[in-house]
C-alpha cells in the first residue's frame, strides 16, 4: 500500500462508490435503518450506533449487527426501503470539493463511472438530485431483487454494462473494505479514502494499493498539477 504517489495517466477510467465517499448518507441510511428496526422492537436512540451500515450490503448488516434471521432481513428491507424510497434517499450532503473533483477529473480525460451496493434506482436519483450526473457516463448499483449482490457484482457489472475490458486501466475508490475486496477480486487497483466511514487499518487489511486522507489527497494522487 503507498501513501503518496502520482497516478495521473496510469488509469482511463475511475470508479466511485456513492456512500461515504461522494456523498455523506448518514442521516438517511441510519434513520431508514432505525425506522426499520423499530419493526422488530428494537429502537436505536443515537443514529451513529448505525454507521456501520453505511457501505457493506444492508442485508449483511442487519444480519451480522442485530441477529435477524433471513426471513426478518428480508422484511426488514422492505421496511427500510419503504421509508428510504420516501425520504431516506435525499437526506444526503455531498461531501465538499467532491464537485471539483469530478469536474477537474472529467476535464483531464478520465471517464468517470460510480459503483454502489445502494439500490441503482436510488443511486441514480441521488445523483441527479445532487446535480452530479454530467460527471458520470454510468451510474451502476445493485438490484431490488437481490441481483448483484456483493461489491464484486457491481463492478463487475459496471465494467460490462460500460464495455470497459481492461481492469487495468480502472481504480476502484471508496471507503469502505468491500470496495477495495471487490476491486481485488476482478483484478483492479484501488484507492481507499479516509474522510467516509472505513478506517485506515481497516482499508489497508483489506489491500488497498493507495490511501488518500482527504479529498484534497485524493486529487494530488490522481489529477494532473498545474
Amino acid at each position: 500500500m503507498k501513501h503518496k504517489a502520482h497516478l495521473f495517466g496510469k488509469y482511463r477510467y475511475l470508479f466511485f462508490d456513492l456512500d461515504g465517499t461522494l456523498t455523506d448518507p448518514l442521516e438517511g441510511i441510519a434513520g431508514s435503518a432505525a425506522y426499520a428496526l423499530s419493526h422488530f422492537g428494537i429502537r436505536v436512540d443515537d443514529l451513529q450506533e448505525l454507521t456501520p451500515f453505511i457501505g457493506p450490503p444492508l442485508q449483511e448488516s442487519f444480519m451480522k449487527y442485530y441477529h435477524l434471521t433471513e426471513e426478518q432481513t428480508s422484511e426488514a428491507m422492505l421496511k427500510y426501503r419503504e421509508r428510504f424510497a420516501d425520504v431516506g434517499w435525499c437526506e444526503n450532503k455531498v461531501y465538499p470539493g467532491i464537485a471539483h473533483l469530478l469536474g477537474a477529473a472529467k476535464q483531464q480525460g478520465y471517464q468517470l463511472m460510480v459503483a454502489t451496493s445502494k439500490p441503482e434506482i436510488f443511486a441514480r436519483r441521488i445523483i441527479n438530485h445532487f446535480q452530479l450526473d454530467s460527471y458520470f457516463t454510468f451510474v451502476g448499483g445493485c438490484g431490488l431483487n437481490g441481483e448483484r449482490g456483493t461489491k464484486a457484482d457491481v463492478i463487475s457489472y459496471v465494467l460490462e454494462s460500460a464495455g470497459v475490458e481492461d481492469v487495468n486501466e480502472v481504480v476502484m475508490i471508496g471507503d469502505r473494505k468491500h470496495d477495495v475486496i471487490g476491486a481485488k477480486k476482478l483484478g483492479m487497483d484501488s484507492i481507499g479514502v479516509l474522510y467516509g466511514y472505513g478506517s485506515e487499518d481497516e482499508l489497508a487489511t483489506a489491500g488497498a494499493d493507495y490511501i488518500a486522507g482527504s479529498i484534497g489527497e485524493l486529487e494530488e494522487l490522481l489529477l494532473e498539477q498545474s
